[in-house]
């Protein structure tokens, strides 16, 4: 596994990925203690198109990433995954829509915990999930992050 560290505007953000492709995108408040693992290699040749991405998306300039993605899930977890992912820029959904895209409406908890599980914060857009309600509900890498992605998408201007 390959990984480099990319400074955003939400801070120390940790890319990893192999042969090519994107394995995880982990926020600076996820899972602090563990990574990289000692085995990985650091670089940022095979991240050069990601960071540059990240860098068009935070200026509000980038509403589609373009990259190959490789998140390790179970197979519930990668349906929910890809519904993610078919949620348009500055648009939200609730856990109830995205179960409901997946074919299982009663599976709402189920989609929670898989949103939660979502190894590429950002590019697969688990910020975009909200509660029924209306309000902004968990995120893995804290609300004040979903927070300022969402404002960042709905008023498509940059946060850097």
């Amino acid at each position: 596994m390959e990984y480099c560290y990319h400074n955003s505007p939400l801070g120390l953000i940790l890319l990893t990925g192999k042969d090519g492709h994107l394995h995880s995108l982990t926020l600076p408040t996820q899972r602090p203690n563990e990574w990289p693992l000692p085995c990985w290699q650091p670089t940022k040749v095979g991240f050069a198109d990601c960071i540059t991405q990240l860098t068009e998306y935070f200026e509000g300039k980038l509403h589609n990433f373009s990259l190959s993605l490789a998140p390790h899930g179970t197979p519930f977890q990668q349906k929910v995954w890809n519904a993610l992912l078919q949620i348009p820029y500055g648009e939200t959904r609730s856990y109830q829509d995205i179960a409901r895209a997946i074919g299982n409406p009663k599976a709402v908890r189920a989609v929670g915990g898989s949103n939660a599980r979502n190894p590429i914060a950002i590019v697969i857009p688990c910020h975009r999930v909200i509660g029924a309600s209306g309000k902004l509900t968990g995120y893995a890498g804290g609300l004040q992050y979903k927070r300022a992605l969402l404002d960042l998408e709905q008023n498509q201007q940059s946060i850097l």
